[in-house]
């Protein structure tokens, strides 16, 4: 790392809680209160930036999320991760803000890993309120905002591209700085973004609309601490981050045995180098209550591969791993006891104390070095979400979901037939993993409330036509519990276009656990069952499309749980009916044969299917693998068809 980026290394070490642990418990009703009143200015900022930003990402995709941190940076807030308030705090003392300041940064480097590309803008709003004994008021917490913008500059629209091999590449760059100085907004500051923005008005829009909403939202927690007193309300802080960070130990780690656990999983291309393994390694240990540093879970990524030529890399050992922490942590609400009382465990703050984090040395995927390009870090830390979930698997009897690859970006750009520049770009879903009580979801997505674009809206405003979206037929992986279905989607071509895509699982599929097996990769092809059929590559800036021309897509499907062959047979007539499965992939994934394969009636032949089940498990090896990862894997392990780590025990 140069010289010049060193500060970010280090971020000013805060005490955890805000108020003496031994001190007076505040009264949990009002805790309850405060919690909720959180949550509401939470979701009040969103709804304010989705109906006043100007961008399809932000505005109809919304892909961005606002939190709420206290006065120590600790994210009090749940319903949705954010970035951190590090990087501003270390850069700016909190003893020189000012009401209606707002502060702003997109650096990935200077981001103490809080932003993973650059796209990603994040504004930061002090709040303040009056202590007692004190003339002037003080900071006391802070608003945050974050999400994907259009276009931030670089050297391909969207700001994205594919083949970087640095970030200087990919944008504008932007330390924190102070966008608005009490209230007045840096017009030099706007202007030099927005002139590097092939999207300046939706750009300027946007930041005015995540601006606006985070004062507005510091003004209602002004409020808040107005009504309350500075201390009480801080003292229900400590309670809401104390109650989840028990909850989380009793109720989930308590469900992981004491031990040490590995698993791995790769990444596939990283948009330079020929397609190969790009590893990322989770070494999981669970200590006892009695170990020197209490019960937690340590997660040390040794092993994880080196850092990408291309744009896969994702700066994840900043500040002790606290986004990373945050970020991952979700997934071990699959170890709640119900799907209801998981939907009710928020991650916020209070899962740091259970978390800890080993990093290997700079260099690796997880610990590039500046200036590595990131633009693409989703196939890093939305796989990590998988390493964990499987590593988890092994220690408790592949009792968590199977694999989900949820996020690419695709799209269209180039001019409308009124000579005017467009740039469509959607972050469409896929499935998710099935689970040892039921089947996946089908076409979920990983940013909370994100939708597809609407082709209404997509229409009426680009030159294209959207023929067909539904479930892609047969892309969830088989198993006793279903993976979830990914989209297909049909957009026909009105003029001449270039097409853009970052996806990873194109050959690598979402694995299949305890007997389950790997739904479908990702693909893109250019006129389905015509002369000029062709795939794209899943990382491309630039393919073109001529007026007329089809683009199919079709999104990756869940993994699997469990054996196949032991999925209900009425289940698997149901799947054919309602078009999940289709008539061969009834047979051929979950033996189970059709004697009247009418699409509104199928029938199956309950005496051919046995007799078929029975074979195809006379047919299979003597040790089967605890992951299944499909067909891709062995194209780029060199012919192997499991990893070493996929076994019990090892």
């Amino acid at each position: 790392m140069t010289a010049t980026l060193e500060p970010a290394a280090a971020t000013t070490r805060k005490p955890f809680r805000l108020t003496d642990a031994s001190g007076t418990a505040p009264d949990p009703v009002l805790v309850e209160i405060v919690a909720g009143y959180l949550a509401s200015v939470e979701m009040e900022v969103e709804t304010s930036i989705s109906r006043t930003s100007r961008s399809p990402m932000i505005r109809d995709a919304h892909d961005f999320r606002a939190g709420i941190h206290d006065r120590n940076l600790r994210k009090l807030t749940g319903r949705s991760y954010s970035a951190l308030v590090h990087p501003v705090a270390r850069d700016f003392p909190l003893e020189t803000m000012k009401p209606g300041d707002v502060f702003f940064h997109n650096d990935v480097y200077l981001s103490e890993g809080g932003i993973g590309h650059l796209p990603d803008l994040c504004v930061t709003v002090p709040v303040f309120a009056t202590r007692p004994g004190d003339t002037e008021p003080s900071v006391v917490a802070f608003v945050q905002a974050f999400g994907h913008h259009d276009d931030i500059g670089g050297c391909c629209p969207g700001s994205m591209p594919s083949g970087a091999t640095t970030v200087y590449e990919e944008g504008l760059m932007v330390p924190p700085i102070k966008l608005w100085d009490q209230g007045v907004p840096n017009e030099a500051a706007l202007r030099i973004m927005t002139r590097n923005s092939r999207m300046p008005d939706s750009l300027a829009a946007d930041l005015d609309a995540e601006c606006s909403a985070c004062l507005m939202g510091a003004r209602r927690l002004s409020e808040l601490f107005e009504r309350y007193g500075v201390e009480t309300v801080e003292a229900c802080f400590d309670a809401i981050l104390d109650a989840t960070t028990e909850t989380y130990r009793r109720e989930i780690l308590s469900k992981i045995p004491v031990g040490t656990y590995t698993w791995e999983d790769y990444a596939e291309h990283d948009g330079v180098d020929e397609p190969m393994l790009h590893v990322q390694r989770i070494t999981l240990t669970k200590t006892s209550p009695e170990d020197e540093g209490g019960e937690r879970l340590i997660l040390d990524f040794n092993g994880t591969g080196p850092q990408a030529k291309g744009p896969i890399n994702h700066c994840g050992d900043y500040a002790d791993g606290n986004f990373l922490i945050k970020w991952l942590a979700p997934i071990l609400r699959n170890l709640a006891d119900t799907p209801d009382r998981m939907a009710e465990l928020d991650v916020n703050e209070g899962v740091v104390p259970l978390i800890e984090m080993k990093f290997p040395e700079p260099g690796t995927l997880i610990t590039p070095i500046f200036p590595a390009p990131t633009n693409a870090r989703t196939f890093v830390i939305l796989r990590l979400l998988g390493v964990l979930s499987g590593v988890v698997a092994k220690a408790v009897d592949g009792n968590m979901p199977a694999d989900q690859e949820t996020i690419r970006y695709t799209g269209v750009y180039g001019e409308d037939f009124d000579g005017h520049s467009y740039l469509m770009r959607e972050v469409l879903g896929g499935g998710s993993g099935g689970r040892h009580y039921a089947d996946g979801e089908d076409t979920i997505h990983v940013v909370p409330d994100s939708r597809n674009l609407p082709t209404e809206f997509t229409e009426s405003r680009f030159p294209f036509i959207v023929e067909k979206l539904g479930l892609a037929i047969d892309s969830g992986g088989a198993g006793r519990y279903r993976g979830g279905l990914g989209y297909e989607k049909h957009i026909r071509m009105l003029k001449d276009a270039n097409f853009m895509s970052i996806a990873d699982r194109s050959i690598l599929a979402c694995w299949g656990v305890k007997g389950g097996k790997a739904g479908k990769p990702f693909s893109v092809t250019l006129d389905p069952g015509g002369p000029d059929e062709r795939e794209f590559d899943a990382l491309t800036d630039a393919e073109p499309i001529r007026a007329g021309q089809v683009v199919r897509i079709r999104t990756t499907g869940g993994g699997g749980w469990g054996d196949p062959l032991d999925r209900p047979i009425d289940e698997v007539v149901r799947d054919v009916l309602w078009r999940k499965v289709s008539v061969e992939g009834a047979r051929d994934d979950y033996g189970v044969i059709l004697k009247d394969t009418s699409v509104d009636e199928p029938v199956a032949d309950v005496e051919a299917t046995e007799a078929l089940r029975e074979r195809m498990r006379a047919e299979r090896g003597e040790e089967e693998p605890f992951f299944d990862r499909g067909p891709g894997y062995a194209r780029l392990s060199g012919g192997a068809e499991f990893a070493e780590y996929d076994f019990i025990g090892n």
